[in-house]
C-alpha cells in the first residue's frame, strides 16, 4: 500500500524546530514491512495543507498527517480536512471529558479554544492522547486510511505505537511481526562491511534484500526477505553467519545503544565506572544517563575543558601538561585514572582532543581525539582521527570510548 506523511508546522520551515518525524516512523514502518512513499512538510496555511492532502489522497492508500490539532488559531488541519473531505465537524463528549480530566490533572482551567480540540469530522475515531491535550484521529473514507497525529513527539511516539500500530496491524496494513533483522556494527565502514559479507549474500539472489545505515561510527546492517521468499529462520541463519565474520566488530542484534550494552555488561561484573572529557563536554556523561537505572553503575563524572580545570578537579600532574600537552595520550590517561582515584571507581574513561575548526598541529590535526581508559588491571589510551564537523568528530569520539570499554569488558567476560 502507499503511504506518505504529511508534516504540518511553520516552525519546521523555520528552521525553528527539527523535523525528526520522518526518522522515526521510516524506522518504525520499516519494521513491519511497509515503506513510506513520500513525506511533505508544509506550512500551517489552509490552502497549502487543502493542496497537499487533496494530493496525497488521490495517490496514496494512507495518509498521515501530524501537526495542527492544536487549540490556537493556526491549528487548523483537522478543520480542513474535515472540509476536503465533506465532512461535517462534530463534537465528540468524550474527547472533551478527556481534555477537562487532563486539565484538572494540571491544576488549570479549561479555556474554550482548548475544547476545539474535542471535535472532529464525522465517522472519525477518537485516539487517546494520554500525554497531552489534542487527541488524534483515525478515518477511513473514499477507501483510504487517514490518521492524524499532535506534532510534540513526547504525544506523537506513544499513540503512534500503542495505538496506531496494532490498529494497522489488524487491518492488515503492516506485517505482525518484524519485518527485518538487524545487525550494529562498530569498527567497519560501509563498503568494508559490504565487502567482508557480499559472499554470503550471493548465495540468496532476488530473495534477500540488504541495506546499510551508517551514524555516528556504528553502521546497521538490515536483512529482510523479498516477497517472504526467505522464511524468518532463514533470515536469522543469515545474520548469525554475519555474525561469526564480524568479531568483534558486531555490537548486537537489533537497536540497543552502546552505552546500555556497556552498563549491562558492568553491572553484571558488579563494578563501577566514572567519566572525565574535556572537547566532548558531557555528552559521554549523557550517553550513560539516558540509560534508565543508570546511576547503579555510573557514578558521575568530570568536564574538565581547561587545563587549570584538569588540575583542579583530576589532580593530573603539571608536568604532563607542560611536557606532553592537554591532547595527548598521557593526559588522557592522566584524566582517567585520576577520575577512577576521585571517585573511587572500578573503570573510567577519559576524552581529550580537537573537535575543531580550531586547534590541531602537524601531530594532532583537527579531528584527533585520544580515549583513556582505567581498569582495575589495565591503564591505556587509544588515539583515533575523525574526519568531519565539529559535533559528527565529537559524536564519534563518544561512540568510540564506548566501543573500547565494550571490546574490554568483553574480555573481561
Amino acid at each position: 500500500m502507499r503511504l506518505e506523511i504529511i508534516t504540518i508546522g511553520d516552525e519546521l520551515l523555520l528552521g525553528i524546530r527539527e523535523n525528526t518525524h520522518l526518522t522515526y516512523f521510516g524506522k518504525q514502518f520499516a519494521r513491519y514491512g511497509q515503506i513510506i512513499q513520500r513525506n511533505i512538510v508544509i506550512r500551517d496555511d489552509p490552502n497549502h495543507i487543502e493542496s497537499y492532502f487533496r494530493n496525497s489522497m488521490d495517490n496514496s492508500d494512507i495518509v498521515i498527517t501530524t501537526g495542527g490539532l492544536g487549540p490556537t488559531t493556526d491549528d487548523i488541519t483537522r478543520e480542513t480536512v474535515a472540509q476536503v473531505l465533506g465532512l461535517k465537524l462534530i463534537h465528540d463528549n468524550e474527547a472533551e471529558k478527556a481534555i477537562r480530566t487532563r486539565f484538572r490533572s494540571m491544576g488549570r482551567d479549561v479555556t474554550e479554544n482548548n475544547l476545539r480540540q474535542a471535535k472532529k469530522p464525522i465517522g472519525a475515531e477518537i485516539i487517546t492522547n494520554h500525554h497531552g491535550t489534542a487527541p488524534g484521529l483515525w478515518l477511513q473514507c473514499e477507501g483510504k486510511i487517514i490518521i492524524m497525529l499532535p506534532g510534540p513527539p513526547h504525544e506523537l511516539y506513544p499513540m503512534f505505537e500503542k495505538q496506531v500500530v496494532p490498529r494497522l496491524q489488524s487491518e492488515n496494513v503492516i506485517s505482525e511481526n518484524e519485518y527485518y533483522l538487524q545487525l550494529r556494527t562498530i569498527g567497519v565502514g560501509e563498503s568494508l562491511l559490504e565487502n567482508n559479507l557480499q559472499h554470503i549474500f550471493n548465495r540468496h539472489p532476488g530473495k534477500l534484500l540488504v541495506s546499510y545505515c551508517a551514524h555516528s561510527g556504528l553502521v546497521d546492517l538490515r536483512l529482510s526477505p523479498i516477497d517472504d521468499l526467505l522464511s524468518w529462520k532463514e533470515i536469522e541463519a543469515i545474520g548469525d553467519e554475519c555474525k561469526q565474520i564480524l568479531g568483534d566488530d558486531f555490537i548486537c542484534y537489533g537497536d540497543e545503544s552502546l552505552s546500555s550494552l556497556v552498563l549491562n555488561q558492568l553491572s553484571s561484573l558488579g563494578k563501577t565506572l566514572a567519566i572525565a572529557e574535556s572537547c566532548t563536554g558531557g555528552l559521554l556523561s549523557n550517553a550513560f544517563t539516558d540509560v534508565p537505572g543508570s546511576s547503579k553503575t555510573f557514578i558521575g563524572g568530570f568536564i574538565c575543558y581547561t587545563n587549570g580545570t584538569k588540575l583542579q578537579m583530576l589532580n593530573i600532574p603539571e608536568m604532563i601538561l607542560q611536557q606532553y600537552g592537554a591532547v595527548s595520550a598521557e593526559c588522557a590517561v592522566a584524566m582517567a585514572s585520576g577520575t577512577a582515584e576521585r571517585l573511587s571507581t572500578d573503570y573510567a574513561l577519559s576524552i581529550t582532543g580537537y573537535a575543531g575548526p580550531d586547534g590541531g598541529n602537524k601531530e594532532n590535526p583537527v579531528g584527533t581525539v585520544y580515549i583513556g581508559y582505567h581498569s582495575p588491571v589495565e591503564v591505556r589510551s587509544s588515539k583515533i582521527v575523525f574526519s568531519g564537523n565539529r559535533l559528527m568528530i565529537k559524536s564519534r569520539a563518544v561512540s568510540a570510548a564506548l566501543d573500547l570499554l565494550r571490546r574490554k569488558l568483553k574480555i573481561v567476560n
